[in-house]
Formats: C-alpha cells, sequence, structure tokens
C-alpha cells in the first residue's frame, strides 16, 4: 500500500467513512477510521486533511497529538506498542484480538513502524527494540 497512487483516495475514504460513523453516534467505531486517515494524510504530507481526521478524532473523545516535522519518524504510542506486541511473538489476529482492531489494522502499522525503524523483519524489530537506549513505554 505504501507505493500506490491511490493512498490519497484511500485516506479520504477512512475519513469520510469516519466522519460518516462518528454523525451517525458510532464513536468508538469512527475512531479506527479516523485514526487511519489521520495516519495516512500525515505520512503522505496532506496536512490540512491530517487536521481535519485530527479535530475529527478529538470530536469522537480521543486525544490526538499534533505531528510535526520532528515528530513524523517517531513512533505513535499505537505503533509502539503494536511493535512491543510483535517483537513478543504474537501475530497479527493475536494483537488485533488484544487491542479490539482488525489484523489488517496491524499490519497497517507494523508498516510504519519498519518504515520509521528501518527495518524489514520482525526478528530486526526484536534486536532493534532491545537495544539499549530504547525506550519501553507502558502499555
Amino acid at each position: 500500500m505504501r507505493r500506490t497512487r491511490l493512498r490519497p483516495e484511500l485516506a479520504r475514504a477512512h475519513l469520510l467513512y469516519g466522519e460518516w460513523l462518528r454523525r451517525e453516534g458510532r464513536r468508538v467505531d469512527a475512531r479506527e477510521q479516523l485514526r487511519t486517515a489521520y495516519d495516512l494524510f500525515t505520512v503522505i504530507g496532506m496536512e490540512a486533511f491530517a487536521e481535519r481526521a485530527r479535530r475529527e478524532l478529538m470530536a469522537t473523545g480521543e486525544t490526538v497529538r499534533k505531528r510535526s516535522a520532528g515528530t513524523r519518524e517517531e513512533l505513535t504510542p499505537q505503533e509502539e506498542q503494536i511493535a512491543r506486541l510483535a517483537r513478543d511473538g504474537l501475530s497479527n489476529p493475536e494483537i488485533g484480538a488484544q487491542l479490539f482492531i482488525s489484523a489488517r489494522t496491524v499490519e497497517w502499522h507494523m508498516r510504519k513502524v519498519f518504515t520509521k525503524l528501518g527495518i524489514t523483519s520482525r526478528r530486526q524489530l526484536r534486536a532493534t527494540l532491545t537495544q539499549p537506549g530504547q525506550t519501553d513505554r507502558p502499555a
């Protein structure tokens, strides 16, 4: 999905669906869609849409930090939590079940983790997250 030219359209679809879910009173369902939209827009640099997704997420009751140029390469708290669970040997479906998200959402976050950490495998993830100086925030 990283290389597709349809990423802006995909992000917009998540945003619109999330907005609709929120307006239908399905805040919890809306959060997953809006988080995905926010992350996609942030990664591809569509700041105005990212801000719109952030405002929608906040309207669902979720706290969202603004991403600056300096924090774009840092793992988000959700990415960090997913990376720790993957490092501990859980599969995508197991991580999804534990966090109440889909396995595909876990897969999406894992791709972002790999990109941000400059790695290509879970084996490298284990080595990277166990290096000295690597913080391990509580879940």
